[in-house]
Parts: structure tokens; sequence; C-alpha cells
């Protein structure tokens, strides 16, 4: 039989004042207030859960201007890390990058341009002629380095996603989606964090030409760190931005936005709201026991229940009551049962959140009694009517 009983979770959320919860690293949420955006497309999540706290056709096709310059650096932090390239290494410039149009950088035609330049020409200046000198060094030509992001993009989660160039110049191919450029961002930042900080760097000189960066959220105070504005007029004004604050970090999405003002005001907006409705608290601990499971035929007569991981709570400040948690398990679970089964979970819902299930482990290992012991057990439960 399914055995489904309140736990002493509920007790304890309670006096948390607790209302949504999420399980390890996602929680799908839905808005605990209306919240309206000028934007086309918009997406925000929590950088810890992955709590989707909002979305307005995150998953459409759209395209993504000089946000796509985020991939471009994606693909040459990797080759950082894994020792292909330093920042040091120097690529040359030819003539076809040196002649690309849109912002620049200013690198000179046959010259041969540091690695760390580089990254500061692409994500500080928005530097074309920067990122077709790193797809030409990379791969060989633009269109090549196009086919290999698009590769690279899909096998980090990026599924709806396909680049034909490195800077996201015009091409109706050349697309991704408002959720396609936070896994991105996620990514970068939780991949390469002895890299991620050039995102926020406010200006960079090259050539004795000084350039500010064109992220409107680095210039106020709220903690923002990253990471790449875009505009076409294709595309609209869009930006991919992250900011930190009180230990929590959250990732945006906007795109299709009338101007730079309006884009700078609707991505602190959507941020400060991010953080004025959600929270996140840690309510168990890796190892805590949940509830004790019934054991049949087991030399204990019971094994506790345990998660394996923290669980996180994602949750809209103003919405703190009405959690219901329930352990549910096939059961009694017949012994023998190995430590670290999976045996039962915990399914936590409310109003507002979409129910989560969290997988439920034996604390320790139960074993099975021996002949006599089964008798006398299945006597005691025939005697007992259970």
């Amino acid at each position: 039989m399914t055995i489904s009983r309140i736990t002493p979770f509920t007790r304890r959320l309670a006096s948390l004042g607790l209302l949504a919860a999420a399980a390890l690293l996602a929680l799908p949420a839905r808005s605990p207030a209306a919240f309206e955006t000028s934007a086309k497309y918009a997406y925000l999540i929590d950088f810890q859960t992955g709590a989707v706290l909002f979305e307005k056709s995150a998953a459409e096709p759209m395209a993504p201007a000089s946000m796509t310059k985020m991939m471009t650096i994606y693909m040459l932090f990797e080759r950082l890390k894994d020792g292909r390239l330093t920042l040091d290494s120097t690529l040359p410039v030819s003539e076809n990058a040196w002649r690309m149009a849109g912002s620049k950088t200013f690198v000179r035609v046959g010259d041969h341009v540091k690695v760390e330049d580089l990254i500061r020409g692409i994500i500080v200046q928005s530097g074309n002629d920067a990122c077709a000198t790193v797809a030409e060094g990379i791969s060989g030509t633009e269109a090549a380095f196009g086919k290999e992001m698009t590769k690279r993009a899909r096998e980090i989660g990026m599924t709806g996603s396909t680049f034909k160039n490195s800077t996201g110049w015009p091409d109706p191919e050349h697309t991704t989606t408002a959720r396609d450029l936070a896994v991105l961002a996620k990514r970068t930042i939780l991949d390469f964090p002895q890299y991620y900080p050039y995102y926020a760097e406010t200006e960079y000189t090259y050539n004795n030409i000084r350039q500010a960066n064109r992220n409107p959220l680095l210039y106020k105070n709220m903690g923002a760190d990253g990471l790449k504005t875009g505009h076409t007029e294709v595309s609209g004004y869009g930006l991919t931005g992250s900011a930190q604050r009180g230990g929590r970090r959250l990732v945006m999405v906007i795109n299709g936005l009338a101007s730079e003002k309006d884009r700078a005001e609707e991505s602190e907006r959507l941020l400060e709201w991010g953080f004025t409705e959600y929270d996140n608290v840690t309510v168990f601990k890796a190892g805590e026991t949940i509830e004790n499971a019934e054991v049949w035929f087991g030399r204990d007569a019971t094994v506790p229940l345990v998660v394996e991981q923290d669980v996180i709570v994602t949750l809209p400040k103003k919405s703190r009551a009405q959690l219901k948690a329930v352990v549910q398990y096939q059961g009694p679970v017949p012994a023998p049962i190995a430590k670290g089964t999976k045996i039962a979970k915990l399914v936590i819902s409310a109003p507002g959140v979409s129910p989560v299930d969290i997988p439920l482990a034996a604390a320790g290992d139960v074993a099975e009694l021996g002949f006599f012991g089964r008798v006398k057990a299945a006597l005691k439960s025939l005697v007992m009517g259970s």
C-alpha cells in the first residue's frame, strides 16, 4: 500500500513561516504578484535553485544581436581553462576582421593581439573586429566557428540556439531564446569563476581609444557584475544580466525593447522585483532525517528517511502559509534494505507553486530477519490484523 503521512517537515516549515520549496537546484514557481514589462522577451531565474521567477516568450526564437558574444567568449574561456590558449597567447588580425562593421575594438590588420586584450575588446567594447579575430583564430573562418558555437551550445543545454557568426550580425538563421541565454550566463559563471570578473569591468582602452561598457546595470549600486548587451534593428535592445545581493544571485534576460533607456529601466526593474518578491532559505541540510519508514521482515522495525542534498527554498516573500508536505512510499518496505536506496519521496505543494518531489533515501542498512523471525513477524501480523 502507499503510505502518505504529513511529516515533521510541515511543522518545521510552519515555524519558519515559509511557503514554497525548492529541492536541490530546481523548483518551477509561479509569480506571486503581477509583473509587466515592455520587453518582448524576458526571463528571470534564481541562480542557485534554478527557480523561474518570471518569463515572457522565453522559449520563442529571437535575434540575440551582440548577446551572441557571450557564446564567443564561452568558447574562448574553454580554451583558456584547458590550456589550448593562455591570456598571453596572440591571434592574428585578418583584413576581414579589420574591416568588420559595427562596434569595434580597433585592432589593426596584420597585428597579433593578446587573448586578454581580445576578451576585454569583446566584453567591454563589444568589438566585432575582436570577435572575428577570435573566430578565425579558433576555427579558421567565421562560418566554421558558427557551426562549432552551435554544436557546443547544444551540448551545454542551449537547445533552441543556432549561431551563424561570432558577433550577432543579423542573419535570419542566427537565433536563440531568452531561456538559452540564461543557460549560457549560468554556465559561464559556474564554469569560469576565474575569468567571469571580466564581465564587471566598466571601461577598457585599446590603441589609445577608451570605451565604456554598455551594460547599464554595472553603473548602479545593485550588485550587478555582468553580462552583455545587444542591439540591432531586428532584435531591438536587449541585455543578459546578473546581480548578487545578500548571498543570492539572479540571472535575467530581456530583449526586444525600443531604446537604450527602456533597456536600462526594464532590466533594473525586473532584477529589483526578483530580489524584493522572492527569497531563498535552506530548510534541510544533506543527511537530515525527514521521517521513519516502516519495514517488513527487517531486523529493525523502521528505517530513517533522509535527504541526500540540501533542500533549498525559493519562496514568494508575501506567501508564507498553506504549505503541504507529505512523505509517500510503498510500505511497509521489505527487508533487506541497503543504505542510500531511494524508497520514498517528499511531496511539497502550496498555492502558487508547482508541486515538487524530493527523493528520500534509507539512512542505513536493514538486514532481513531469519526464518523463525519472519514466521514470528507473519503470525504477529495475522493476529494484529495488519
